[in-house]
């Protein structure tokens, strides 16, 4: 009677699922190389040549949960993309909340950002850079999907660190409307932005033409980067106050 032993694969993810249970319900401090040898009825050593050390393991656990939800996150060409980015920073809060152990593992500022995040930045980047086309983004694109990754993480856990019935059920929109009030322009000045490049807010058009790469097509390598130079100063100018 031939005895059948578990290849490497299933073994690893076996170790995975385990320590992605205990993350999900102890938080990063649960994930310890005893606890998940024991619970995926593995030893120690076996942990560390699959992934090094629980830094490792932790890393891999990160890159199961967050990738599959980043997995579904394309960009739709048949929706308004200022309701896509809404919707979309609705569902980061959502996936936070649901996963504070993971968000906690994620918002180390220590600890080196994975391929599944980097892919999640992307999509953020495609979705932002998809409102500046429309002349809806006041902002440069890389100022935007900073100030939207950076407010999304902060109210995930100011969230978090609130006991749950002490949660201001408010607290997601009136981030999400101050965020909107810095980053887009409204409805009236998209449609002048969108009809030229010089009428509404001079930021916006500037913005809109910046991430038109049909419309710059036109220019030598060089002329492209002195005149996207001369966009991104426009559009990170401050506003003039009335005298």
């Amino acid at each position: 009677m031939s005895i059948v032993t578990p290849d490497r694969d299933s073994v690893r993810a076996r170790i995975v699922d385990v320590a992605s249970e205990l993350l999900a319900s102890g938080g990063p401090q649960a994930v310890t190389t005893r606890a998940v040898a024991a619970a995926a009825g593995v030893q120690a050593p076996t942990i560390y040549r699959q992934f090094g050390d629980k830094d490792g393991l932790l890393e891999a656990v990160a890159d199961q949960v967050f990738a599959a939800y980043v997995a579904g996150k394309t960009v739709p060409d048949d929706v308004d993309p200022v309701e896509h980015l809404r919707d979309s920073f609705d569902a980061h809060v959502t996936f936070g909340l649901a996963n504070p152990g993971l968000t906690a593992l994620l918002s180390d500022p220590l600890r080196p950002r994975s391929d599944a995040e980097d892919r999640g930045i992307a999509v953020l980047r495609e979705r932002i850079h998809r409102v500046a086309l429309a002349g809806r983004l006041r902002v440069p694109e890389a100022r935007a999907v900073s100030l939207v990754h950076a407010i999304g993480v902060g109210l995930v856990l100011a969230l978090l660190g609130t006991a749950v019935d002490e949660r201001d059920p408010a607290l997601t929109d009136a981030a999400w409307d101050a965020l909107a009030s810095a980053i887009l322009t409204d409805d009236a000045e998209a449609a002048q932005v969108s009809g030229t490049a010089v009428a509404g807010d001079a930021r916006a058009a500037a913005v809109r033409l910046a991430a038109d790469d049909d419309a710059l097509a036109a220019l030598s390598p060089a002329e492209r980067g002195l005149l996207h130079d001369w966009l991104a100063r426009i559009a990170s100018a401050r506003p003039r106050t009335p005298a």
